[in-house]
């Protein structure tokens, strides 16, 4: 079992920053490849950033791309998304979620644990 605690979320303006943190305890091979994903409202989940713990893999949606950094604190077993130049449509719920191997990063079938997500709300 893993249980995936998200925290960071919060209200900035467009351009604003902020840093969101997943804390994750339980079984270790199971937070490998961690992920976040965010939903707005209306809208089905989406990829946003996908790592593997030791930094062999590292990927982004394009939306995100230049703007969006994912890393990770193995020995803290936490991972991190610090989004910088936040859009509005970058409005949603932010979810962690993890695996022990992902095939396709951006499939929510292939999570087995996810958080309970922070809200991030982004004005013009």
């Amino acid at each position: 079992q893993v249980h995936l605690e998200e925290s960071g979320g919060g209200s900035v303006q467009a351009g604003g920053s902020l840093r969101l943190s997943c804390v994750g305890s339980g079984e270790t091979h199971s937070m490998y490849c961690m992920t976040w994903f965010r939903q707005a409202p209306g809208k089905g989940r989406e990829a946003v950033a996908s790592m593997y713990t030791d930094g062999g893999r590292i990927s982004y949606a394009d939306s995100v791309k230049g703007r969006f950094t994912i890393s990770a604190d193995s020995p803290k077993n936490t991972v991190y998304l610090q989004m910088d130049s936040l859009k509005p449509e970058d409005t949603a719920v932010y979810y962690c979620a993890s695996t022990a191997v992902c095939g396709d990063w951006s499939a929510t079938y292939e999570y087995k644990y996810w958080g309970q997500g922070t809200q991030v709300t982004v004005s013009s």
